[in-house]
């Protein structure tokens, strides 16, 4: 539990440093964001979530991080 707690933290500070170091680019990001399709944002997520899971099972399984 208390892993996950530890990784939820480092999420949001992950997430906040844009927005805090760069707000105005943030914004332009978020509109360009704005005038993608769904279809291509939720395409980028479910590879994101893969990505993620793969790095997270990778990390998991091998001797090198033990």
């Amino acid at each position: 539990m208390k892993l996950l707690i530890l990784v939820f933290g480092l999420v949001l500070v992950v997430e906040g440093l844009p927005y805090a170091t760069a707000p105005e680019r943030m914004q332009e990001w978020m509109l360009r964001l704005s005038e993608v399709p769904p279809k291509t944002l939720r395409l980028i997520g479910f590879c994101s979530m893969g990505a993620g899971l793969l790095i997270c099972w990778i990390v998991q399984n091998s001797e090198m991080f033990s």
